[in-house]
């Protein structure tokens, strides 16, 4: 008799339309965050954006963790070890925020001292609203990293709902929070980090709420009552920091890029600008189907069956392929009119357009192969192979190359994304490699 498949199609469908949605919705709140934040003026937009990019820097390191915890998770419930994997759900959640709250501490306590170091001297109307939003904002880190952590646990239970449900009220939160406090009392940049720390807080609770109820396969109770367990911890650690790292080095790796780009000119920073929003929107559902990945192949691995981590690799790279391609066209057909509704200067709309249409070409080509089978890969415990790869062809082709067009042949932003197909190109060949030889699926991250 024939071993059916560790997921249904409806099982599948289940896990994966709320994280596309969830990503959907992240995203736009994400450019509507910032179009409100525009409203407050140029010194509050200018401190903002350079405090995110401290803080997408450390958010992305909390994710990876949550990451790692929902591998071992998600593989503890794959071998139908269910206590093993309340026991791990319990340690994620200590060490995210043990972590988180470590951090939170040193940019609270060295505020001003890590942005004057970070950015150097920048106009002091803009560097005493940065102080403003990066303490509010790192008060939030531990909250947003429990939520993280929380959300992880959910997923790697295959219930991807209830993150995206908390997510829509965390985001209607922020977004209300936003207007009541901008426009209604008039508070500037501290209204915004207010609505953002607001809008934290309340998703840490409610998915810490929900967490312990009894009839989920993974039920915490006692918060309070949590403590070490070195096995798991480091187990953790051994997952969530190469993600961690791997993360990390795209961040700096786009302040590279920024810190290129800001010497073309207003014009090319406006197109950038647009071409980078308009990137990420186009990208919304392959991403949601790689984040789902990790929990299916994670299943599979932990009930044994390295054939179904396999064919379920192969099966979601090829569905992520046809959403990247519907998804492309789609953001394409509303480049041009965006362009419009934003206000865009001709020429700046005009060499958006040109890239995006490069971007809407060629991203369908490499970006899957680059990506989606590594979110399994990772899921099976082949996290050094992955940070490895990420971050060299990254530096050698994102930033190295992208540096030299510009400087050595004047390219204008179009070097970004000459560099970042030549990075997913190269990436996507090594990680397909690595795939058919299955020495990914030689690792062993439980017991």
């Amino acid at each position: 008799m024939e071993q059916k498949h560790i997921f249904s199609g409806a099982a599948l469908r289940a896990l994966l339309f709320p994280l596309i949605i969830e990503q959907f919705l992240n995203t736009m709140m994400g450019t509507v965050d910032t179009i409100m934040v525009s409203n407050v003026g140029p010194a509050a937009m200018s401190a903002v954006s350079l405090v995110d990019s401290i803080n997408t820097l450390l958010i992305q390191a909390f994710a990876a963790l949550a990451a790692g915890g929902c591998i071992i998770c998600s593989q503890y419930i794959g071998k139908k070890n269910e206590e093993a994997a309340n026991r791990a759900a319990r340690q994620v959640l200590l060490v995210i925020l043990g972590i988180s709250t470590f951090i939170a501490l040193v940019c609270l306590l060295g505020n001003r001292g890590i942005l004057r170091l970070i950015f150097g001297a920048v106009e002091e109307d803009v560097m005493d609203a940065a102080v403003t939003y990066f303490f509010y904002t790192a008060i939030s880190f531990p909250f947003i990293a429990l939520y993280n952590g929380g959300a992880a646990i959910y997923r790697a239970q295959g219930n991807s709902r209830s993150p995206m449900l908390i997510s829509v009220l965390s985001n209607g939160i922020n977004i209300g929070g936003n207007a009541v406090l901008i426009w209604g009392l008039r508070l500037g940049v501290a209204g915004v980090a207010i609505a953002t720390l607001v809008s934290r807080v309340f998703s840490a609770f409610i998915v810490l709420f929900f967490l312990h109820r009894p009839t989920q396969q993974i039920s915490i109770h006692h918060y309070l009552q949590i403590r070490p367990d070195k096995y798991l911890i480091l187990k953790v650690l051994a997952i969530g920091i190469p993600s961690g790292v791997e993360n990390s080095m795209f961040q700096f790796g786009k302040l590279a890029i920024q810190s290129t780009v800001s010497t073309m000119g207003t014009t090319a920073i406006a197109a950038q600008a647009m071409t980078n929003i308009l990137e990420g929107l186009n990208g919304m559902a392959a991403q949601g189907i790689g984040i789902g990945l990790m929990t299916v192949v994670g299943q599979c691995i932990g009930a044994g069956r390295k054939d179904e981590a396999v064919y379920y690799i192969r099966k979601l790279t090829f569905i992520a392929e046809l959403a990247m391609i519907a998804n492309c066209l789609a953001v394409y057909a509303l480049a041009r009119p965006i362009t419009v509704i934003g206000a865009m200067e001709p020429e700046s709309a005009r060499m958006c357009l040109y890239m995006m249409g490069w971007i809407t070409l060629v991203k369908p080509i490499f970006w899957i192969l680059s990506f989606i089978p590594a979110y399994g890969m990772r899921a099976a415990g082949d996290v050094k192979f992955s940070m490895l790869v990420s971050t060299a062809t990254m530096w050698l082709c994102r930033v190295s190359l992208c540096v030299f067009l510009v400087r050595r042949y004047q390219f204008g932003p179009m070097a970004v994304w000459i560099g970042m197909f030549s990075d997913w190109a190269l990436r996507g060949l090594l990680f397909s490699i690595r795939f058919h030889r299955k020495k990914w699926l030689e690792h062993k991250v439980i017991s």
